[in-house]
This record gives C-alpha cells, sequence and structure tokens, in this order.
C-alpha cells in the first residue's frame, strides 16, 4: 500500500485517533498527539495540507516502530 500524496494535517489526526493518539496540545501549525498504548508516545503533525510525503513518511515510521508494527500493517489499520 503507497502512502497518500494528498493528506492534511487534520486527516491524518483522525486516522491515529484509531490508534488511541488524541491532541494534547497545539502551537501555530503543529498539533501534538499522545497515545499510551504500548506504552506512552508523543508525536507532533503539521496541520498542513497536505503534509509532504516526506514528512508523513517520516511521522508513519515512527508511529509503526512504536507500536511494533511494518509500514504496511500501519497504514492498512489506519487508512
Amino acid at each position: 500500500m503507497r502512502i497518500p500524496r494528498d493528506l492534511s494535517g487534520k486527516e491524518l489526526i483522525k486516522a491515529l485517533g484509531k490508534l488511541g493518539y488524541e491532541v494534547t496540545r497545539q502551537s501555530g501549525s503543529h498539533i501534538r498527539l499522545t497515545t499510551s498504548r504500548n506504552g506512552p508516545h508523543h508525536i507532533t503533525i503539521p496541520d498542513h495540507r497536505p503534509i509532504k510525503v516526506g514528512t508523513l513518511s517520516g511521522i508513519l515510521g515512527d508511529i509503526a516502530a512504536h507500536h511494533q508494527l511494518t509500514r504496511e500493517d500501519l497504514l492498512r489499520l489506519i487508512f
């Protein structure tokens, strides 16, 4: 499965809700999410439209590593 090319920050935040991520704070156009599944994990999402593919790839890689999933499995799970 390919990384979506036209995903906004808000859409990504909604999708990450499936993994228990919740907005904990916002500073300008960057939104901080936190989950306590598999231990605490914080991630910062830029509220841009669209999120650049390299940025999105890094975010998804970080989340996949925390949840011990492959990137493919993570994409299937949230999209």
